[in-house]
C-alpha cells in the first residue's frame, strides 16, 4: 500500500495530473472510473482565490465520486499562499497540493509555478507557510531545477520534506526544457533512493504506455506515475497500465460502445456540474478525442457540436453505439504509436 498521511492508496497508484481546461470535476470522475487512484483540480491561483475570483472558487468543487483527490495552488506570495490554504481547509479535500512546475511564461513571471525554482528558499518558505495553515497533508509537484545548470532535486526534495510535505511529485525535465526533450527519471529515481527521504516520491513525465509504466517502475522505484496527457480523450490509459502491471498482458483498446459510453458519462456529468446550457458548450471539445479513430465520424461530430439541446446529443450518441457497435479502430501497436506521441 501507499500512504499519504491518513490518505490510503493501493500499490503502486496511478494518479490523474493537474492539468488547466482539462481536469475538471466530469473528467477526474472518468478517470476514476477507469482506474485513476488519485485526481488533482486544475491548478488554483491563491491570489484569485483570496480576492474571491468566481472562476477560482469553482475549481474547488468536488464530487464524492472522484476521491480522494487534492487540490492544488499556485502562488509566490506567503501571505496569500498561507490564506488561499486556509480557504481550501475549508473545503475539505483530501489534500493541499503545491504547483512548482508550471512552465508557463505568464505564471513563471509573476514569480509563481517553476518560477520558483531559482530560489529554493523561497520554495521552502512558501511551502512552510501553506503546511502551518492547513489540516490538510500537503503535498508538492515539482521540476528537476530551472534549467541544465541547476538541476538541485535532490536538495530541495529534503528541504521539502523538512518542510513538513508528505509526498512529492516530479516532472522529470527542468523549466527551460518546457515539455521538450526525453524526461530524466535518472534524477527522480536519485530522489526516491536518497536514504533521507521517506515520504512518497511520484514520478511525471514521458509514461505513454503500459510497458513504459512497468518498466520505470521497475527501474527507478518510484511508489507512484502520474499521467497527464496521455489521458486526455483516452482514461482507458489507467485500466491498460493497471492491466498489464498485474498480469504481464495488454487490454484490447476500448470498442466505440465503450466510447460512446464515456461521451454520455462526461456529458451527464458536465451537465451537473454546469448546467445545460454551459455543460454541452463544454462538451463540444471532449467528443472528438474520445471517438477518434472510427470511421466517417465527422458527420456525427459535428450534430454533436450544432445541437443545444442534451436530449438530441444523446440520440446522436445512440446512433453512433448502433452503427459502430463493439468495432475497435486500434490495433495494440497504432495504440502505442499513439501514447508514444503524447508528452506529459
Amino acid at each position: 500500500m501507499c500512504t499519504i498521511a491518513h490518505i490510503t492508496l493501493p500499490e503502486f497508484p496511478l494518479l490523474l495530473a493537474p492539468m488547466e481546461d482539462v481536469s475538471d470535476p466530469p473528467f477526474r470522475g472518468v478517470c476514476r472510473t477507469y482506474g485513476a487512484d488519485l485526481t488533482y483540480t486544475e491548478f488554483i491561483s491563491s491570489e484569485s482565490l483570496v480576492r474571491g475570483a468566481m472562476r477560482s472558487r469553482r475549481k474547488l468543487d468536488i464530487f464524492e465520486r472522484e476521491r480522494p483527490v487534492g487540490i492544488q495552488l499556485y502562488g509566490g506570495d506567503e501571505d496569500s499562499l498561507a490564506e488561499a490554504a486556509a480557504i481550501v481547509d475549508a473545503t475539505d479535500p483530501d489534500l493541499l497540493d503545491i504547483n512548482f512546475g508550471c512552465p508557463v511564461k505568464g505564471i513563471v513571471g509573476r514569480g509563481a509555478g517553476a518560477g520558483v525554482l531559482r530560489d529554493p528558499d523561497r520554495m521552502v518558505r512558501l511551502t512552510t507557510a501553506c503546511v502551518r495553515a492547513t489540516r490538510l497533508p500537503v503535498t508538492v509537484k515539482t521540476r528537476l531545477g530551472w534549467d541544465d545548470q541547476s538541476k538541485n532535486i535532490v536538495e530541495v526534495a529534503e528541504r521539502l520534506q523538512d518542510a513538513g510535505i508528505r509526498a512529492l511529485a516530479i516532472h522529470g525535465r527542468t523549466r527551460c526544457q518546457l515539455y521538450k526533450g526525453e524526461a530524466d527519471w535518472a534524477l527522480i529515481g536519485a530522489v526516491k533512493n536518497n536514504p533521507r527521504m521517506h515520504i512518497p516520491i511520484f514520478g511525471n513525465g514521458d509514461i505513454d504506455s503500459p510497458q513504459k509504466a512497468l518498466e520505470y517502475r521497475n527501474r527507478y522505484g518510484v511508489d507512484c506515475i502520474m499521467i497527464g496527457r496521455a489521458a486526455i480523450g483516452y482514461p482507458w490509459i489507467f485500466r491498460e497500465i493497471r492491466g498489464y502491471i498485474d498480469t504481464g498482458r495488454l487490454i484490447p483498446p476500448p470498442s466505440a460502445a465503450e466510447r460512446v459510453a464515456v461521451c454520455r458519462q462526461h456529458l451527464q456529468a458536465a451537465l451537473e456540474w454546469n448546467g445545460p446550457m454551459q455543460g454541452l458548450y463544454e462538451m463540444r471539445g471532449r467528443y472528438g478525442r474520445y471517438l477518434r479513430g472510427l470511421p466517417d465520424i465527422a458527420g456525427f461530430l459535428q450534430r454533436l457540436v450544432r445541437f443545444a439541446d442534451a436530449a438530441a446529443v444523446l440520440e446522436v450518441l445512440a446512433e453512433i453505439e448502433e452503427r459502430y457497435g463493439d468495432l475497435v479502430t486500434e490495433t495494440t501497436a497504432e495504440l502505442e504509436n499513439y501514447h508514444t506521441h503524447c508528452t506529459l
